[in-house]
């Protein structure tokens, strides 16, 4: 029967190969790339995806202040965080994120949301660089360029 059975062989962090993707942030919707992105960092993309493993690649974002939302999300949508204090909530838009000093942040928490709490999720989280503008340290690791925008009009219905 062992020729019939289908398995997966499960890979080893050691046989893991990382490999550096650049993305183009430049008008793309906020919630469209961090999803791309939280597969890519997982390593859901690959065939040998285990999930107890990091074998996602590296993934390299820049024009992260030229991301947009879809809708009045812009204005409308409230980020919360809790100083810790008694009546410590504080609140923001993401128009007021995209206008300060780390625009890059946005982006950052859509992805880290989408990326499962722990130590796995926080190596994970650790192959992600987000840049506000074009220039980025990491041309010597010579990233793959994927187009986000032509996969996102591909994926849709009816296009």
């Amino acid at each position: 029967m062992k020729a019939l059975m289908k398995t997966t062989k499960a890979v080893k962090p050691a046989d893991v190969v990382k490999d550096w993707m650049l993305i183009d942030a430049d008008g793309l919707v906020v919630g469209r790339v961090a999803s791309m992105v939280a597969n890519i960092l997982r390593g859901k993309h690959k065939p040998s995806y285990t999930p107890h493993v990091d074998c996602g690649d590296n993934v390299v974002i820049i024009n992260a202040d030229k991301v947009r939302f879809t809708g009045k999300k812009l204005t409308d949508k409230i980020y919360y965080k809790h100083t810790g204090h008694p009546g410590g909530i504080k609140e923001t838009t993401p128009a007021k994120i995209l206008e300060g000093k780390f625009p890059e942040r946005v982006l950052e928490k859509a992805v880290e949301r989408m990326i499962p709490r722990g130590p796995l999720g926080r190596d994970q989280m650790r192959a992600l660089r987000i840049y506000a503008g074009t220039e980025h340290p990491h041309a010597g690791q010579s990233p793959k360029v994927l187009d986000v925008a032509s996969m996102n009009r591909k994926n849709k219905v009816g296009a």
